[in-house]
Formats: C-alpha cells, structure tokens, sequence
C-alpha cells in the first residue's frame, strides 16, 4: 500500500494534459451522469428489472462513468504540472519534445514525453516509463541509445531536443 501511494503521488501532467483530463471530468459530471440517470429513469418503465437489459445496460454505463469520475479526481488530486519553463532542452526529461533517427532504417520522428497518464502513441505521445522514454531519459543531441522493440534491438540517435 505504501508504495502505491507513493506512485499516485510521483503523477506528472503537461499543462494542456491537466486541462483534457478536467474537461473530461466536467463532461462526465455535468453532461454524461445526467444522460445516463435518465437512461436508467427510462428503462424502469420497461417492466421487471431482472429481464430488462436496458437498465442492467444504464447502470453498467453509471458504474463506469463513477469509477472513472473516481480515477479522474485521483489523478488531479495526486498529480504535479509541469512548468513549461523547467522542461529541459539539454537534455531529455518530461515534457521535452525529441527528434530522434533510426539507426537502422535512418528514419527520423519526434516524440513528447509525457508521464503515464498523458501517453498516447498515435499522437507520438510516449510514457517516460515506457522502454523507448526511459532509454531517451537523460540522453542530449548526439547520443545513441538502446531500446528493446517488439522487433528486437533497435538503436536511435538523438537529433534535436526542443519544448
């Protein structure tokens, strides 16, 4: 338990993260508990609630949208944004946006490292947890680093390092 709460505490969000997942959490207490509290006023007029699907359907939706209200509020309670001023550009960190070159193929692509909670791979969104952010932790311009990929070993060079 103890070190589970030490890791909610360790949440890193960029600005613009912080501010989707508020909005989420708005959308879901104003916009879709309202939606689905009617759902389920509606489905009880279909008659005995053991054989009524609906209801069973709106009260699953009314449990996802509390258990994520509940995961959403954790995040923001234990979370720390991080200041655009301390993403480093010397070297990479959090929030730092990176340029890196396939060693193998010489492909380059950029990626933003954010924590856990933010990471999204197909907007090049990676983890600073995830094999490739923490080979790229700490590395500058210049370095190569080493990653195990689904496909095997994979080197990368880093090219540029910008906000």
């Amino acid at each position: 338990m103890r070190h589970q709460q030490q890791q909610e505490m360790d949440i890193i969000l960029s600005a613009s993260g912080r501010k989707k997942i508020e909005e989420e959490l708005e959308r879901l207490r104003t916009v879709d508990r309202k939606r689905v509290a009617e759902r389920i006023r509606e489905s009880k007029s279909f008659g005995e609630f053991s054989e009524n699907s609906e209801y069973e359907d709106a009260k699953n939706e009314q449990a996802f949208i509390e258990g994520r209200i509940d995961e959403l509020t954790a995040i923001l309670r234990h979370s720390s944004v991080i200041d655009d001023a301390g993403i480093p550009v010397d070297h990479v960190g959090v929030g730092s946006v990176v340029r890196v070159r396939d060693l193998g193929s010489m492909d380059e692509w950029e990626y933003r490292l954010v924590g856990p909670v933010e990471a999204n791979p197909a907007e090049d969104a990676i983890s600073n947890e995830s094999p490739v952010g923490l080979a790229l932790m700490g590395s500058r311009v210049g370095d190569i680093v080493e990653v195990r990929v689904p496909a095997g070993m994979a080197r990368y060079e880093v090219v540029d390092i910008h906000k």
